[in-house]
């Protein structure tokens, strides 16, 4: 059952001034030591760290909550799984909130979609609650 959903448009520009203007200050704030390696390898650097931005914005209203009751950006971020699909790993208050909304007897998974067509960036993020499989069965 889908139990929170989150969608979220950037311009790439306006991410760009953001990171000439505060630099490291700001990545640092808002994007995880895993993200800033991952985006500052690539070859489009500024869209990857946008895609990113709207991924935290996406989850942040699929938390129900936005950026308040104790989320913060660096709470989320982007990761891929082995088969390159990416997800968002949470912790902190983000994480506290994700128990909060997933019923008992289930898990939640988080699907994203994340798309850039110059000089937008977009995320979609699905969080979805899986029945636990205990003992080759479910609760």
């Amino acid at each position: 059952m889908i139990i929170g959903l989150g969608s979220d448009i950037v311009d790439i520009r306006r991410i760009e001034r953001i990171i000439e203007r505060f630099g490291d200050k700001f990545l640092e704030r808002v994007f995880t030591e895993v993200e800033r390696q991952k985006s500052d390898i690539r070859r489009n650097r500024i869209e990857s760290y946008a895609k990113r931005y709207a991924a935290k914005e996406a989850c942040s209203k699929a938390l129900g909550t936005g950026f308040r009751k104790g989320i913060y950006w660096s709470d989320m971020g982007v990761v891929n799984l082995p088969g390159g699909k990416p997800t968002i790993a949470l912790t902190g208050g983000a994480a506290l909130r994700l128990a909060e909304i997933t019923p008992e007897g289930f898990e939640a998974r988080i699907d994203v979609s994340l798309t850039d067509e110059p000089p937008m960036a977009q995320a979609i993020v699905v969080i979805t609650a899986v029945p636990m499989v205990r003992a080759g069965r479910t609760p």
